[in-house]
């Protein structure tokens, strides 16, 4: 089992406004002194941009890398996603990393709203989809398609049409699934060849139904703790662990925990909760 780390744990994140963020030299020193193998890159201009430059930042604190999140627009026919993706790439080859994780952005900011998609820009995010596996492959690259609340891909029967309509495999991300309505671990047993990254959460149930009735937004959701430890929640991932080593599953598992912070966190902060998420993920491991 690899398991990586994503700075999203630490309240890191590309939405504007999101909470205090801390720096890429306090991650990354607490990554490596939790024992995490490896990093996911950050939301763009959290580390720095130019592929060399980026590939120094990480490398004082002996962390592999794993590739990045990168939210791109499919769906509007009048927009090519391969030049932005290309970029993104281009780190890739400097810094490391082998799995560009695709989310289906809505062109709006944050994952509160999001539009509904017509047969045409369904098509259109289909298509491009298969263009961008297809660049990625060429360069040695893996993409993986990231269901994501408040993204064009975030309701059971979005992520099925993508699996059945597309070529692209899937990045099981098992905290946004179910709140967006899919039981990872069902889609784990289903659909386990298609899989090839995972982003390992727990979840409040009781918090993802009021996201889904719409009483919380969902970084009203984030503020009240609907994320929590692995192992405290109520993902199976003890099944979706079991069930993708089964079908050969060798692929990362990065740990996330959405968090907003309001400040400079005091004590240990958030490497705290990574912590227990790392102990009882490796105890699944057997």
């Amino acid at each position: 089992m690899r398991i990586a780390g994503a700075p999203i744990s630490w309240g890191v994140c590309e939405v504007p406004g999101w909470g205090h963020q801390l720096t890429p030299e306090r991650v990354l020193t607490e990554m490596r002194d939790v024992g995490l193998e490896a990093t996911e890159f950050g939301p763009q201009g959290w580390l720095p941009e130019a592929p060399a430059e980026r590939a120094a930042a990480i490398s004082p604190y002996g962390l592999k890398a794993v590739g990045a999140f990168v939210p791109v627009v499919l769906h509007d026919p009048g927009h090519d996603p391969v030049p932005e993706v290309e970029r993104e790439l281009d780190s890739f080859e400097a810094a490391g990393g082998d799995v560009l994780v695709l989310a289906a952005a809505t062109g709006q900011e944050g994952y509160d709203e999001r539009p509904e998609l017509d047969d045409d820009g369904w098509a259109t995010l289909l298509a491009n989809l298969d263009r961008l596996t297809e660049v990625t492959a060429r360069r040695g690259i893996r993409a993986s398609l990231h269901p994501h609340v408040g993204t064009m891909i975030e309701q059971r029967a979005e992520v099925l049409r993508v699996l059945e309509g597309s070529a692209v495999p899937l990045c099981l991300d098992t905290g946004h699934l179910l709140i967006g309505g899919t039981d990872p671990a069902e889609l784990a047993r289903d659909w386990a060849a298609r899989i090839n990254h995972v982003h390992a959460k727990d979840v409040r149930a009781d918090l993802a139904d009021s996201v889904r009735a719409g009483d919380l937004t969902y970084t009203e959701a984030v503020r009240r703790g609907i994320y929590v430890p692995l192992g405290q929640g109520d993902v199976d991932l003890a099944s979706i662990v079991r069930d993708l080593a089964a079908a050969g599953f060798d692929g990362w598992y990065v740990l996330e925990q959405d968090t907003i912070l309001g400040g400079a966190p005091d004590g240990e902060g958030p490497v705290g909760d990574v912590a227990t998420s790392l102990a009882y993920l490796r105890s699944l491991a057997g």
